[in-house]
């Protein structure tokens, strides 16, 4: 595996709360983060089908277009009663059409479906991630993670962004949401993928 040099990584997401998220998990390493949307780089048309391929798409660009490493994450929900569906088509579901993402929209659509199938109880769901360390002449790392759980309503919970206020991990009466960011970093999909990418930081 090629190791990350340096005390400073371009995380490639324009996605606030994210970038927040990896930071938080990065900050042990003495390593900060600057976000793809403070480089002013513009945002990939995520064109593949999986997780992998729009990490991939993502720390892709961004290396080639500044010369730095970049981590890139892909990350959506699956809902079994749908299906497996958002899935990779999670922030489309959120998509208004003027631009930007409305995730009580995406929440109260998926309730809905769900809904609409008389989706059997506990209605199961997973949060998936997938982060990709890209280097500027095209090597990469994949580490993939995952968190087992169920979607609820209604929402519940300030905390977080994305499907947070709507999923409940096993072993837990709250939402992610509920949660603070310190326990929902221990146990996240994100937190599993950046555990098996540690080791790339010297961890």
């Amino acid at each position: 595996m090629r190791r990350f040099q340096g005390d400073k990584l371009l995380v490639a997401t324009h996605n606030k709360g994210k970038l927040e998220e990896i930071a938080a998990l990065l900050a042990p390493f003495g390593i900060s983060c600057v976000g793809a949307a403070e480089m002013g780089l513009p945002e990939p048309e995520e064109t593949e089908s999986t997780f992998i391929g729009n990490a991939r798409i993502k720390a892709h660009a961004a290396a080639k277009a500044t010369g730095l490493p970049a981590l890139a994450d892909d990350s959506g929900i699956e809902v079994d009663g749908l299906g497996g569906r958002p899935g990779v088509y999670t922030a489309d579901w959120a998509m208004l059409p003027g631009g930007g993402r409305d995730f009580h929209m995406a929440m109260t659509r998926t309730w809905a479906e769900l809904e609409t199938v008389s989706a059997p109880y506990p209605r199961r769901a997973r949060f998936r991630a997938t982060m990709v360390l890209a280097w500027p002449d095209g090597h990469d790392e994949v580490f993939e993670g995952k968190v087992d759980g169920q979607v609820v309503w209604p929402m519940r919970g300030a905390e977080g962004h994305g499907y947070d206020p709507m999923f409940q991990p096993d072993g837990y009466e709250i939402t992610f949401a509920e949660m603070g960011p310190a326990e929902k970093n221990r146990i996240s999909h994100r937190a599993d993928a950046f555990n098996k990418l540690a080791a790339a930081f010297g961890g």
